[in-house]
């Protein structure tokens, strides 16, 4: 059974910073890509930040040289480094998998965490 669950979420002011990871089960973690998605309130999911299978990351404009995607392929687990929050960070941030190549359409993902709240101040 396939399984992502996120955590690391949270409050913090503007300027701060967060980890959040995502912890894979149930399925070959090396053969499959992963991408951060996040839904901001009101509005709809976008994707935030991808790391293919083959070691290929980008990030979304508005998070470049803020954010950074990591894979540990030994743990199954997933990472963004969040630093230099904005209040237009604050989102419902999810986890994402899809065998094979990377994508940055959400519509490609068969597989998804439950998601984890991510609120910024200013």
């Amino acid at each position: 059974q396939v399984r992502l669950v996120e955590s690391g979420g949270g409050s913090v002011q503007a300027g701060g910073s967060l980890r959040l990871s995502c912890a894979a089960s149930g399925f070959t973690y090396s053969d499959y890509s992963l991408a951060w998605f996040r839904r901001p309130p009101g509005q709809a999911r976008e994707w935030v930040a991808v790391a293919s299978k083959w070691g290929y990351s980008g990030y979304t404009e508005s998070v470049k040289g803020r954010f950074t995607i990591t894979r540990d392929n030994a743990k199954n687990t997933l990472y963004l480094q969040m630093s230099s929050l904005k209040p237009e960070d604050t989102a419902m941030y999810y986890c994402a998998a899809r065998r094979g190549t990377y994508d940055f359409r959400d519509s490609q993902y068969n597989y998804w965490g439950p998601g984890t709240q991510v609120t910024v101040s200013s």
